[in-house]
């Protein structure tokens, strides 16, 4: 079929909507109409040619809920007509770390995924008979894609998917790097820095968790009224006395969990530092730059702070994302304020605009 998709063509141009001929889906794939798509920093870090794994030409875009058209054989946890949010860090539920508790990374298909291929080493894409590769096992900033049935989350159909697209990357993060990462317990206090997308899903996990007090911490009053929104109890002004202002808040002592959700190593040397002696969990979620490195003094491990990453959250997301969905179902998490803009297709190159101007939490193409 014939679809119309936000081509990368080379890294730091403006991407190119484009025609684009895509396959059926082969056994064990599906295909989804996108309804909706989140324009996320990750997509914008491929762009811009600072990913060290990023690969031209492809469609990017990995923020997606749709609904199912066809299945291929084999296909047994999705059929015509379910809505899905996108993953792109799949769920086999199979191998030896989708069995395990301890992690949501699994090893299925990864090898293929990360060069752009589907499991069987091809792509369904292609544009004048040459293959066009596959971003993240998604690229959703098309009208179709063909996903594996295992990069595939099943959701309520109640759910509005311009919502519901949040949770395929950004929300899931935030709320997952809270309430399974870290584990939040209850009457706990929380310092999260960066009230980005990210960010203020971190803020209502802490909440969603009960914790008692939430400090969240960023340079935006803008963005600090919307944590305030989403359960932070108290807000501080990023800046270098950021750790200053937490331990005077905490009498000393800092925070049982600290979060890091900007991607900036000086901030997450804050976060560091910022967490309880003694048992602190600081858990990183930002994605830093190319080559950087975290500098922490062995002081801070030494007397009980320590220090975790969180990829998605650590969401596995054919069992778990359903589930975050449903909270805000339920009206105990507000999506809404995230969405700041709704794009066609055709402004993708605008999403990144506003993103780079940090204009509002979420753009979201939407393809009705």
């Amino acid at each position: 079929m014939r679809i119309r998709a936000a081509v990368l063509e080379e890294f730091g141009a403006p991407l190119e909507v484009q025609e684009l001929d895509l396959a059926e889906p082969m056994a064990g794939e599906a295909l989804v109409r996108l309804v909706a798509c989140g324009v996320c920093h990750t997509d914008l870090y491929t762009a811009s040619g600072a990913d060290p794994s990023g690969y031209a030409p492809t469609v990017l875009g990995h923020e997606g809920a749709g609904v199912v058209e066809r299945v291929g054989d084999g296909v047994a946890s999705v059929a015509p007509g379910d809505h899905v949010v996108t993953l792109f860090s799949p769920q086999c539920r199979e191998c030896i770390h989708c069995r395990s508790p301890r992690t949501n990374l699994c090893l299925a298909i990864r090898e293929q995924q990360n060069k752009g291929f589907l499991p069987d080493g091809t792509t369904r894409l292609s544009r004048d008979g040459a293959p066009v590769r596959h971003f993240m096992g998604t690229s959703t900033f098309a009208e179709y894609a063909v996903l594996p049935e295992i990069a595939l989350a099943k959701i309520d159909r109640e759910a509005p998917l311009d919502h519901a697209a949040l949770f395929a990357c950004g929300l899931s993060t935030g709320l997952g790097a809270a309430m399974f990462t870290a584990g939040v317990e209850a009457g706990s206090t929380c310092v999260v820095f960066g009230a980005g997308m990210v960010g203020l899903g971190a803020v209502a996990g802490c909440r969603l968790r009960g914790a008692e007090r939430v400090v969240a911490v960023d340079l935006s009053e803008e963005r600090l009224a919307l944590a305030r929104g989403q359960g932070a109890t108290e807000t501080i002004a990023g800046g270098p006395d950021a750790v200053e202002r937490i331990l005077e808040l905490t009498g000393g002592f800092g925070a049982d969990y600290t979060f890091e959700a900007t991607g900036r190593v000086d901030v997450m040397r804050q976060a560091v530092e910022s967490a309880r002696m003694g048992w602190g969990l600081c858990t990183i979620a930002g994605v830093a730059g190319r080559g950087e490195t975290l500098d922490i003094v062995p002081r801070y491990l030494i007397t009980g702070r320590r220090v975790c990453g969180s990829s998605f959250g650590g969401v596995k997301g054919r069992d778990q994302v359903p589930e975050l969905v449903r909270l805000a179902l339920e009206e105990k998490l507000d999506v809404a304020p995230f969405v700041s803009h709704t794009l066609t297709l055709d402004d993708v190159n605008r999403g990144f605009d506003l993103m780079e101007a940090q204009d509002g939490i979420r753009s979201v193409i939407s393809f009705s």
